[in-house]
C-alpha cells in the first residue's frame, strides 16, 4: 500500500511539473506524457510532427518505458535518428485500469531517472 502512495504522489508532482512546463497548467493526460516522451527519445524536440509520426514517437516512448520491465530492447537508430526496439517478452493481457498503473510506474522511473523528479 505504501508503494502505491508513493506512486500516486510522484504522478502527482510529475503532472504538474510537466503541466506547468508544456501546458500552461492544464493537467497533461497520461497520453500526452507518453508522446513528450517519445520527442525526447527521438530528440528533435523543436520541430512539427505529421500524425503518422506522432503515432511512432508514443510507440518509441512505450518501447523506451518498458524496456526496464524486460518487454523491449533498443536495437538501433535509423539513417533519420528514430530509435527501433526488439519485443523481448509478449506483454500479459492487462485490464485498463491496470495498464495505466504499468504506465504511470514506468514514466515515474523514466523521469527518476532523468532526474526531472525526486
Amino acid at each position: 500500500m505504501a508503494r502505491d502512495i508513493e506512486l500516486k504522489e510522484r504522478w502527482d508532482v510529475l503532472v504538474t511539473k510537466l503541466s506547468s512546463q508544456f501546458a500552461d497548467g492544464d493537467p497533461l493526460e497520461l497520453d500526452a506524457i507518453i508522446y513528450l516522451v517519445g520527442v525526447q527519445e527521438l530528440g528533435q524536440l523543436h520541430r512539427e510532427f505529421k500524425k503518422d509520426e506522432k503515432v511512432n514517437l508514443m510507440h518509441i516512448a512505450i518501447c523506451r518505458l518498458l524496456e526496464p520491465y524486460g518487454y523491449y530492447e533498443f536495437e538501433f537508430f535509423d539513417e533519420e535518428g528514430w530509435p527501433h526496439y526488439t519485443i523481448k517478452e509478449e506483454l500479459p493481457t492487462l485490464k485498463s485500469g491496470e495498464q495505466s498503473i504499468l504506465m504511470k510506474e514506468a514514466l515515474v522511473g523514466y523521469f527518476l531517472e532523468k532526474q526531472y523528479i525526486n
